[in-house]
């Protein structure tokens, strides 16, 4: 017997209450401990509140999980590290037209991101005060990419959204840190886009993409299979030429202005290699790997090259053909690539979670016609060629339908 949609949400809600009040008990990180008291709260009285209120269920958890561990640490100004690199990096800017601290001495000085991530740090140095917080700014470019992404998708606004942003997956990073979230936000924007038959404003959004981490590449290529599964070669290149040769516009500032800096920096640091060992130290396949030497190190890059190239070949061989199967590809190589790095977070994860859920949040949303682009392709390369056909007249009878919910041929409705 399938359990109803309350009882489900009620166990999503104890099951994320019990993760977020492992913070307190294991995490040494004031920010992190102070989340998991607050969202801990919030989800427990969701739980208690979603047999007979879902929507007031929704509310607490988006008042304890979001609201009031941002407020407190917002005007406190507490948060991860990555928080102040941000806002250094955007004050450097405006001041030097410069991202990276030349020879950085610690960790703090390090700022392992390409150079539009700065940009959320411009409001800090212009504004000032709680409202330059670049976890706000942050946010806005995920949910501003939620929402852009559902609209060109065509569905109305889904009941699913509120509890995805409540859930640990999105409300952990945005009140402590932040940082991955505009990178989430533009990714699936550039999905839908794709998926939409945009090219350009899909190579567009995934320049942008590339230009805060360099671990949005693996989208290009996905975002390249959907577009010529779907639209043709031609629109599969439009996307691919907008998105290589926008980044590349974007970075090359910084590239001719600090190269050692942005090699030492975005690159070598992350992965392990630069002077200062990098503090992303989860006990990941690819981290226990590099820790056994310098062989260890180079048989994870060795990995990394084979999983990519499997992604590759499954892009080549059956290309998605809708978004959900784009953004399930996109999320199995980011798993691949943050499992088999050297240096990775567990956190890191939450962002292919994030993307396959609100590929699917918009399919339940979008209307027969959108879900037919969202979902319907997942049966083969030959699905992208379908065209919805419109119901028959009420008068004439419903049509008989086949497997894929289109009338089948030559069986119209009896005259």
């Amino acid at each position: 017997m399938t359990p109803s949609p309350s009882v489900c949400r009620t166990a999503g809600w104890l099951a994320a209450a019990a993760w977020a009040l492992s913070f307190p008990l294991v995490s040494s990180l004031g920010p992190h401990r102070l989340w998991g008291c607050c969202a801990a709260v919030g989800y427990l009285c969701a739980a208690a509140l979603d047999s007979r209120r879902p929507r007031a269920a929704a509310v607490a958890a988006l008042t304890g999980a979001i609201a009031v561990p941002l407020l407190w640490l917002v005007l406190s100004g507490q948060g991860q590290s990555e928080v102040m690199v941000i806002e250094r990096s955007g004050r450097l800017l405006l001041e030097t037209g410069r991202i990276y601290v030349d020879r950085p001495a610690g960790v703090a000085q390090y700022t392992p991101y390409l150079p539009v991530m700065a940009v959320f740090g411009i409001p800090r140095a212009v504004l000032g005060g709680p409202l330059g917080d670049a976890r706000l700014w942050c946010a806005a470019a995920l949910f501003g990419g939620m929402w852009a992404g559902r609209r060109l998708l065509g569905g109305p606004r889904s009941p699913w959204l509120p509890l995805l942003v409540a859930s640990p997956v999105v409300a952990l990073p945005l009140a402590v840190s932040g940082v991955d979230l505009p990178l989430a936000g533009l990714l699936c924007l550039a999905l839908a886009a794709a998926g939409a038959g945009r090219p350009v404003l899909a190579g567009a959004v995934l320049a942008g993409a590339c230009a805060l981490k360099w671990t949005a590449l693996p989208a290009v290529a996905v975002a390249v299979a959907l577009l010529a599964a779907r639209r043709g070669r031609g629109a599969a290149l439009r996307c691919a030429l907008v998105a290589l040769l926008g980044s590349a516009g974007l970075v090359l500032p910084s590239a001719l202005l600090q190269p050692a800096e942005l090699w030492r920096q975005v690159f070598a640091f992350p992965t392990g290699r630069a002077e200062v060992p990098t503090p992303a130290s989860s006990p990941l396949p690819g981290h226990l790997l590099a820790g056994l030497g310098s062989w260890g190190w180079y048989l994870t890059v060795v990995l990394l090259a084979v999983g990519a190239l499997a992604v590759a070949l499954s892009l080549l061989v059956r290309p998605p053909c809708t978004v959900v199967a784009a953004a399930d590809r996109l999320a199995t190589g980011l798993v691949l690539a943050f499992a088999l790095a050297p240096a990775g977070r567990f956190g890191y994860l939450a962002l292919p979670v994030l993307l396959s859920v609100w590929a699917r949040s918009a399919a339940v949303a979008g209307s027969p016609r959108q879900r037919s682009l969202i979902v319907a392709g997942s049966a083969g390369p030959d699905a992208q060629s379908a065209r919805p056909v419109s119901p028959p007249r009420p008068a004439d009878g419903p049509a008989p339908r086949g497997r894929a919910g289109f009338p089948r041929p030559g069986r119209g409705p009896a005259s």
